[in-house]
């Protein structure tokens, strides 16, 4: 008798499970249509009345029914969500790209499937998998290099892809981002404008087809171009773009050429970081050294003192990014934009008479 009880205990709790989650049957049993027919209304094809489609609708709301996403993606082929690979999405770079992803999706009647992948290449293509199993309608991909796996990836998904604060030489993907090089010449012009003469750098990966070797040229033309001598000693690399590389290489490009009187951070957490090792070798910002940072994050107005920088429209690419995906999801051609970048003057560069 126990056991009895037991079952139609479970049975009966069964039965609550589907009251409180409605089916497409129970709409369509409601509605007193076919299943067919509520599938049509839900995903506006034709082939219904104006009374037939009211029925459905007022069955729907009754019932408290939610189409799953997926199954209505398998009809007609939109699943309403967009995947976005960062590589890391802790720093203030990726927020600000992800509020102008997120407002311009939602805004689009889209949903947003954010994924870490920590630039680890396993990683990356777990994450393309299930965003393909998802069924995402679209990707973004951020400030990482395209590699023949990716791309190969993104091949089989068979969805639009579009580039932020990167782009691909190789592979055809359309991109958003500022020119690097010409954005790090101004930062460095800025400081040669300002009368110094010994200007250092600290770069983020050299390797990096982008931030890093793109940044590293724009350095070198500007000193090469004012008649400034140029040479690899004064570019101390770093393996990112974070506060602890500036902590870290601060000290070393100014051990290596202490008559250094500008610096010129690859970021602006470098350039903060750079800052803090100023602070701690009794060196004053920029009464002894002038830095000047890339990003213009909220940061960089918090710091002390207040960071000049060169500002990147986060929030623009972002939403360019939605804007290209949704072109090309419409088989329109979606085209690569290179946005402006600006110096934005603060406190911690010091012009010399």
């Amino acid at each position: 008798m126990k056991y009895i009880l037991l079952v139609n205990a479970y049975v009966n709790q069964e039965s609550k499970v589907q009251a409180m989650n409605p089916t497409i049957q129970d709409v369509a049993k409601a509605a007193n249509v076919s299943i067919a027919t509520v599938s049509r209304v839900l995903n506006n094809q034709p082939g219904f009345s104006e009374k037939t489609r009211l029925k459905v609708l007022e069955a729907i709301e009754e019932l408290g029914y939610q189409p799953n996403a997926i199954a209505r993606g398998l009809v007609n082929r939109n699943t309403g969500t967009i995947g976005v690979l960062f590589p890391s999405v802790s720093g203030m770079l990726s927020a600000e790209v992800l509020h102008g992803i997120e407002a311009r999706a939602h805004e689009q009647g889209y949903s947003v499937i954010v994924c870490n992948t920590a630039a680890d290449p396993e990683k990356t293509l777990r994450y393309i998998q299930l965003l393909s199993e998802k069924r995402v309608d679209g990707l973004v991909f951020v400030s990482e290099e395209v590699t023949e796996d990716y791309y190969s990836a993104f091949q089989r998904m068979g969805v639009p892809v579009a580039l932020v604060l990167t782009q691909s030489y190789k592979f055809p993907l359309p991109y958003v981002k500022v020119d690097d090089s010409h954005a790090a010449y101004t930062a460095t012009r800025h400081l040669i404008d300002s009368g110094h003469k010994h200007i250092g750098m600290i770069s983020g990966n050299p390797t990096e087809l982008m931030a890093g070797m793109g940044r590293i040229e724009g350095f070198k033309r500007a000193l090469l171009e004012a008649g400034l001598p140029y040479s690899d000693s004064l570019v101390e690399t770093s393996t990112s773009f974070t506060y602890e590389n500036g902590v870290e290489n601060f000290p070393k490009l100014i051990e290596r050429h202490p008559e250094t009187t500008a610096v010129f951070a690859a970021s602006d957490e470098i350039a903060i970081g750079a800052i803090a090792a100023a602070y701690k070798m009794d060196i004053r910002i920029p009464e002894d050294v002038s830095i000047i940072g890339y990003d213009n994050l909220k940061h960089a107005e918090m710091s002390i003192p207040p960071l000049t920088t060169i500002a990147q429209p986060f929030q623009r690419m972002g939403e360019k990014a939605i804007e290209m995906v949704l072109a090309m999801k419409q088989e329109k051609n979606a085209e690569s934009a290179i946005l402006s970048h600006k110096l934005v003057e603060r406190e911690s560069v010091k012009k010399i008479n």
